[in-house]
């Protein structure tokens, strides 16, 4: 079962959302809806996968692409090789120590440091980009 702790959620679909929604699944009258503290939704469950949501806070495209240029660098990959934010770094060929450089690396081009604990949660390209800008922003207050 799906539970929001901790904080509120809202979400609301746009009328052209909502017309697409219609068009593939027949459903209509959608309206803004809230979830409170500690609310359980189990219905979210039964929908298909590709209805379920997700919220992020996607990294700025040029924070992605700086961080793509150093992963690529750190591998020795091709210039022609594709390394996007859904890149992980065990698919391009990473291992352990390929990631601690890819870190330092990335810890040198920002002017940050990466925690530990931070560092070992980093399986993405995009995880990377997301921390960067969490701690370039912390970093800047």
């Amino acid at each position: 079962m799906a539970a929001i702790a901790g904080a509120s959620v809202s979400i609301a679909a746009r009328p052209r959302v909502s017309r697409q929604i219609k068009a593939v699944y027949g459903i209509s009258g959608l309206k803004t809806v809230s979830f409170n503290q500690r609310k359980s939704f189990s219905s979210i469950r039964t929908l298909p996968a590709r209805m379920r949501f997700q919220v992020s806070c996607a990294a700025k495209p040029e924070t992605l692409q700086k961080v793509c240029e150093i992963v690529r660098k750190q591998l020795a990959l091709p210039d022609d090789s594709k390394v996007s934010g859904e890149s992980k770094f065990s698919t391009l060929g990473a291992d352990s120590l390929d990631t601690v450089e890819i870190v330092m690396g990335l810890e040198e081009a920002f002017g940050i440091s990466v925690e530990e604990d931070s560092a070992q949660s980093i399986t993405t390209v995009q995880d990377a980009a997301d921390l960067i800008e969490d701690l370039v922003a912390a970093k800047s207050v």
